[in-house]
């Protein structure tokens, strides 16, 4: 059974930030102009996005940090090869499967570089995830 101080608090919350930060570089600075494109819409570097835009994101990131710390907790994941795996294995099956299936819809005119890009952040976020929670 797991018990949750079996789960560092400290290993999320950096884990948090780092898939955040990760996302924040992603979809401005790295893939900015190819997800507007995704999107069709003109890039804009110098839009400021809605609150929502920043929170939601944070906050979804925790969740998923939360998920991959009990995975890990749960599976007896200890070394840096066994949390690679999980994030790769979570990152594919879940995360960027998920996004490419989502974005598979006619209000995205340009769904299968949708999928490339935020289904390849995904796949990052959460192999920077389990690494993160590797070193707690």
């Amino acid at each position: 059974m797991l018990n949750f101080s079996d789960i560092s608090w400290i290993g999320i919350i950096a884990a948090t930030v780092a898939s955040f930060m990760l996302g924040g570089l992603w979809f401005t600075v790295l893939l900015g102009r190819a997800y507007s494109a995704a999107l069709g819409r003109a890039h804009d570097p110098g839009a400021r996005p809605a609150p929502l835009m920043i929170a939601g994101p944070a906050a979804w990131s925790l969740v998923t940090a939360f998920a991959t710390a009990v995975l890990m907790a749960s599976l007896g994941i200890e070394t840096l090869s066994g949390a690679l795996g999980l994030g790769l294995f979570v990152g594919i099956g879940y995360l960027a499967a998920t996004t490419v299936n989502t974005g598979i819809n006619p209000n995205i005119p340009n769904p299968l570089l949708y999928g490339a890009v935020s289904g390849g952040y995904h796949l990052a976020a959460g192999l920077v995830i389990a690494l993160v929670l590797s070193f707690f």
